[in-house]
């Protein structure tokens, strides 16, 4: 695995898209996990100041999205997302939000990611499960 290059490719397909909005970049990749990091910055702010569930859910979806390309077949497939749930458990005012996807499940129709984010120091923000399927693409 040339994790250099996946990294370079996930954060390529990233242009024109609300990841680059959110200023989200892929910064780690292994043999079974995919990171990517926000900064938290009033771009991603509730009106109270501190980082908008909905920022948090578009980081853990972005991230998990990719994974999807790096460890699943998409030349012969496409991937969707099914349902994605969301569980807050901190509030994050500034700094970066590190978002993990990892898989749960690992079929050949349905896959099931669990994706944690969590700020500089290790702390848990949020806990995400993804569930995403695998369509075959038309000949």
């Amino acid at each position: 695995m040339n994790k250099e290059k996946i990294l370079e490719q996930c954060n390529a397909h990233s242009k024109n898209t609300l990841m680059e909005t959110l200023d989200i970049t892929y910064v780690d990749v292994g043999d079974d996990f995919l990171v990517a990091k926000m900064p938290v910055t009033p771009k991603v702010h509730q009106p109270d100041g501190v980082l908008h569930g909905g920022a948090m859910v578009a980081l853990a979806e972005s991230v998990g999205s990719a994974a999807c390309f790096v460890f699943l077949d998409t030349k012969n497939f496409m991937i969707r997302g099914l349902e994605i749930s969301a569980n807050h458990v901190r509030s994050l005012s500034s700094g970066d939000v590190f978002a993990k996807a990892q898989f749960i499940h690992k079929g050949r129709t349905t896959q099931v990611w669990d994706i944690k984010l969590k700020d500089a120091e290790g702390r848990l923000i949020s806990a995400v499960k993804l569930t995403t399927i695998a369509l075959p693409k038309a000949k």
